[in-house]
């Protein structure tokens, strides 16, 4: 039985967090702690911010996550042998005591969140503690189940929300006395996000976070991947072990709401032309002689009155949308609620992909996943492909079909701002 958004479920367990040894750089072994930071795996668009990165620091936390040799397992071992490397060099070094962290975020433009990382409790669906909203490409699962097994760590933290009762009560209380020390680190990152880390080891304020978190469920912001490899390593490690659980970040998005944004696609090997071709008569085209920011306000208009894409790739933008009804009907499965089947992915991936343009959603050699507008489109450009670009889905909309027990198509939305990767690692044998 689905249990999902039952508060009983939540009520008779709840979220579990318990402190663990951050693995954290030495900042006199490193150039600097921005320098070794990264975006999370998946958001780094290759090669080109992967070669970034490399090139920044040697030390730079992208050598873990997404390490190069010429096969899988030769990457993993890389990893692995790079890993136990910077430890026995003193690069990461462990802290002293187990505690919770305490780790903010902000920008130039106001956005400021706030959240508590640990290690969480790996839960099924089934208990309704932690809910995803999207399903996941099981060949990225496997890969990155081998790189956990081969590093025996977690080397980068999911983003996990939940809805306190926007008050300064429980968990967010120890957050706003905690950020009155020194933190233990602080930096800007390139992007402009400005980072705070603070240890929290008081058995009374951690006391009080664990209790406040066991009231409450969770919805996979982003990292379905790593949770759902969480689940899997779990399942292969006789309990209790350290793979019970799994570095998350906790938000509390009624006190710190993210952004939410969308991940395009780009589709390999179909020029703009035959995408556009494929659409005749079966949804209406539009070419916009406009800039990226206006062409996205131009679908971000279109989208509030159905589906909307922008393809690109050509030199030029052009609105889809309009599709038609019979179409629709015939593509798009039936047995799912109708802000399911209304969903822009949901269109994307049964009518588009799947009906008209015959493109596989988890081939990697015909559609790549990227959370970077401009960078899309560029890539396309340059590549011969069709960018496709979509309009963010709504978080309470997000929040509410996973309730409901209900997946969003892979890939759907991109809740921000991540955690960067690299502030703090969890290795399993400490």
């Amino acid at each position: 039985m689905n249990t999902a958004g039952h508060p009983e479920a939540t009520a008779r367990r709840g979220l579990e967090l318990t402190p663990f040894r951050g693995l954290r750089y030495d900042p006199d072994r490193v150039g600097s702690l921005a320098a070794v930071t990264s975006p999370p795996y998946d958001v780094v668009v290759r090669p080109d911010g992967l070669h970034h990165l490399q090139d920044a620091d040697p030390h730079n936390i992208v050598r873990l996550i997404l390490p190069q040799a010429g096969t899988p397992s030769a990457r993993n071992e890389q990893a692995a042998d790079t890993l136990r490397r910077w430890l026995s060099e003193g690069v990461l070094t462990a802290d002293p005591a187990p505690g919770l962290y305490v780790y903010e975020q902000h920008d130039g433009d106001g956005m400021l969140q706030r959240g508590i990382i640990g290690a969480l409790r790996v839960s099924e669906p089934s208990e309704g503690l932690v809910l995803p909203h999207e399903d996941v490409m099981p060949h990225v699962v496997a890969d990155r189940a081998a790189l956990m097994r081969a590093t025996s760590a977690n080397l980068e933290p999911l983003l996990l929300t939940y809805r306190g009762n926007g008050t300064a009560a429980d968990t967010t209380a120890v957050i706003e006395r905690t950020i009155e020390r020194p933190p233990l680190l602080s930096t800007t990152t390139e992007d402009g996000f400005s980072h705070r880390l603070w240890s929290l080891t008081d058995p009374s304020d951690l006391a009080r976070v664990q209790s406040d978190l066991t009231r409450h469920q969770a919805l996979i912001a982003d990292g379905h991947h790593r949770w759902a490899t969480y689940r899997r390593l779990r399942a292969e490690h006789p309990s209790p072990s350290p793979w019970d659980y799994g570095l998350v970040l906790l938000v509390d998005t009624a006190r710190y709401p993210l952004r939410v944004r969308a991940i395009h696609r780009l589709l390999h090997g179909l020029p703009v032309p035959d995408a556009l071709a494929a659409l005749d008569g079966l949804f209406r085209v539009r070419r916009l002689e406009l800039p990226l920011p206006e062409a996205l306000q131009t679908l971000a208009d279109a989208a509030h009155a159905g589906n909307a894409y922008l393809l690109a790739g050509d030199g030029a933008f052009h609105l889809v949308d309009r599709p038609d009804p019979a179409l629709l009907a015939r593509t798009v499965p039936t047995d799912r609620p109708a802000a399911w089947r209304t969903l822009d992915a949901t269109v994307l991936h049964a009518t588009l992909l799947a009906h008209i343009w015959h493109i596989p959603e988890d081939d990697p050699t015909r559609i790549a996943y990227i959370h970077d507008t401009a960078a899309t489109v560029r890539k396309a450009e340059r590549d011969g492909g069709t960018a496709v670009l979509m309009h963010p889905v709504r978080e309470d909309v997000v929040r509410d079909l996973a309730r409901q027990g209900v997946t969003m198509p892979r890939k759907s939305t991109s809740f921000g701002p991540k955690p960067a990767s690299g502030l703090v690692l969890r290795a399993l044998d400490l």
